[in-house]
């Protein structure tokens, strides 16, 4: 296990972490949360050894393998396969090895490195490369392709891929579904799940948390605090724990206030000296508990539209692509007032070309586009980001979109979205992809307009973000049309899906969690079942010595259910021996009540007995069947 004892983590002058513990136990896989900037990433280095801590002791097991997602995109002309088997790093020293053996014509070195490549699977590399790659969303043709000719999210992909390709016992991801679609998301969340190792995730996708993690780890005044369960889990249990902390807080303060009071009206009479002085001490005794800040950093909504049309927007019979690529044909889509609209698929079927098309970013290549007359959209795609200036502030891009707005309007609106004070004024060249996604955000809300399409809106951004944005979305008045892998905000914004496949676009019969299921049939029935296992796959060494394991388990297992059924038997005789007497009518005659009662007695203790072991027995016989089934993997 790794264990950190209170530790004092700083990064420059602020301390992130200070004399916290925690304990992150094996196989455990674990979520990471926490604000923007509270130190996430910091631990991930501190973990991986790029940074030490100021103070306490952290342990990391020296035989755990330990694997991490690179953040940084590379710039190679690796074949993607290539790139995602260099993760073995084992591997590929093997394959060196045994390059230089046949060079030399080393024959009996050549025969050990065989044996070793043999062991650790190294034969299937490319295999199950081909398996991470095509899940996470690689066409055949893509994977001999250059890693610098993917754009920076699907190099992101591969660095993913490397990751689960290395061997490990420890996994690291940071954000790992940020540049992911919903069905590749679903297709890590099953590999995940099927990973025998400890994960360590930083996510602000609360469904994809739900479904891997059994654990969180939050960050909040730099404390780690641990809460067992999902993300679900988590929200009820810290909800709980501010509302206590909340009272005592009050009640705090209150006592507090009585002391003030009375030290303010009897400390100058000599007669209450004494006790206003020892209400002092109290006074500093106490350890002052911080008031529960339950309420979001984030608080806005969207601005009721100026005008509006009904329709907004219509597409009749469009055709949608590019001159030399058409992808979708006859599409008829009308957007009134209060349409809410998600569209589903798989990456590369259209989605984003069709919210182009609706944008007006692409023309029509046949049929119509007819916009309203009041018609004014507020679009946002990760683009939006690179199109930001750079070189201005936030106040500085809304004061050139309404030059007539008053400063203090302008920052009384930027401090909704959480940039106030300096920040409002700084440039945003160095704002993080969460903050300047952030400000992407607060600008179409400034605008106003009536017509929301969102392509991917919570990237970069965190949970409680992604829950103001949840929450403002719900009240919108106008039109809104979204493309998300966050299931939680298609599930809570949206009320109507539509499927983009196979070139066509067409409504979805179903909720979220039927379309779940319709994609996880898909991957079943194209054979992906086996891919989704770990690419660590377990050794055959690791078979054998877990196969040695599980024959040792079950000597003891037969040997318990072998006298659960000896049990079971005597108990049987005996039942049968009581019910035998209890059928002889002389029994029941007045001068045997009290050997009848007894009989009685006796009666009910054995069935209870015969009970309890039938159900010992049955428990003992379905831990041999799970074990013995393990054994024939």
């Amino acid at each position: 296990m790794i264990i950190m004892e209170n530790i004092t983590l700083q990064r420059g002058t602020k301390r992130l972490l200070e004399k916290t513990s925690a304990t992150i136990h094996p196989g455990r896989k674990i979520a990471l949360i926490g604000a923007n900037g509270a130190g996430k990433s910091s631990l991930f280095s501190l973990l991986l050894g790029e940074l030490t801590v100021e103070e306490g002791t952290l342990q990391i097991p020296g035989q755990w393998r330990m694997a991490h997602m690179a953040q940084e995109v590379q710039t190679t002309d690796r074949a993607a396969l290539d790139f995602v088997i260099d993760g073995d790093q084992a591997l590929r020293k093997l394959e060196a090895d045994i390059a230089r053996a046949e060079t030399d014509q080393a024959n009996d070195r050549l025969a050990n490195l065989h044996q070793a490549l043999d062991e650790i699977d190294g034969y299937t590399a490319p295999l199950r490369a081909e398996q991470l790659l095509e899940g996470l969303g690689f066409s055949a043709e893509e994977r001999a392709s250059p890693v610098s000719r993917f754009s920076g999210g699907w190099r992101i992909r591969l660095n993913l891929a490397r990751a689960l390709m290395c061997p490990s016992d420890f996994l690291m991801l940071d954000e790992p579904t940020n540049h992911l679609d919903m069905d590749t998301t679903l297709w890590l969340e099953r590999w995940l799940q099927n990973y025998p190792g400890t994960v360590l995730l930083i996510s602000h996708d609360r469904d994809f948390i739900d479904n891997v993690c059994e654990e969180i780890f939050h960050i909040e005044h730099a404390s780690l605090l641990s809460y067992r369960g999902n993300y679900s889990a988590f929200e009820r249990q810290r909800s709980e724990r501010l509302t206590q902390q909340q009272a005592v807080y009050e009640k705090q303060q209150r006592r507090i206030g009585e002391i003030n009071r009375f030290v303010a009206r009897f400390r100058a009479q000599a007669t209450k000296a004494r006790q206003a002085q020892s209400r002092l001490k109290e006074l500093e005794r106490m350890a002052t508990v911080a008031p529960a800040h339950i309420d979001s950093p984030f608080d806005f909504e969207f601005f009721p539209p100026e005008r509006i049309s009904d329709p907004l927007l219509s597409l009749s019979k469009t055709v949608a692509g590019y001159p030399d690529k058409p992808i979708l044909s006859e599409v008829n889509m009308t957007l009134h007032p209060g349409s809410r609209i998600a569209l589903l698929g798989a990456n590369g079927a259209g989605k984003s070309t069709l919210i182009k098309t609706l944008a007006g970013d692409l023309r029509p290549l046949g049929g119509e586009r007819v916009a309203g007359e009041h018609l004014s959209i507020g679009y946002f795609t990760q683009h939006q980001l690179d199109a930001l200036d750079i070189s201005a502030s936030p106040l500085l891009h809304l004061q050139r979109l309404t030059p007539s707005a008053t400063e203090q309007s302008m920052r009384n609106f930027l401090g909704r979205f959480d940039f106030r004070g300096d920040m409002a004024l700084d440039v945003i060249e160095h704002f993080s992809g969460g903050e300047k996604a952030r400000l992407a955000l607060a600008i179409i809300v400034w605008l106003k307009p009536n017509l929301l399409l969102l392509d991917e809106p919570t990237n970069h951004l965190d949970l409680e973000m992604r829950h103001a944005l949840t929450m403002a979305l719900q009240d919108f008045a106008g039109a809104v049309v979204l493309i998300s892998h966050d299931r939680h905000l298609i599930r809570n914004t949206v009320d109507e899906l539509l499927l983009v496949n196979a070139g066509e676009v067409a409504p979805f019969a179903g909720d979220l969690d039927s379309y779940t299921h319709w994609l996880l049939s898909r991957l079943r029935d194209k054979g992906e079942q086996t891919s989704s296992a770990p690419g660590p796959a377990i050794h055959r060494k690791q078979q054998r010595r877990e196969g040695a394991e599980i024959r040792q388990q079950l000597r003891p297992l037969k040997k318990a259910l072998s006298e659960a059924e000896l049990r079971m038997n005597k108990l049987d005789v005996a039942v049968n021996d009581v019910e035998n007497r209890l059928a002889d009518p002389a029994i029941y005659q007045p001068e045997h009540k009290e050997a009848l009662q007894s009989l009685l007695f006796e009666q009910s203790q054995l069935k209870q007995q015969r009970e309890a072991v039938e159900i010992q027995w049955l428990e003992l016989a379905e831990q041999l069947e799970t074990l013995e089934a393990a054994l024939t993997l």
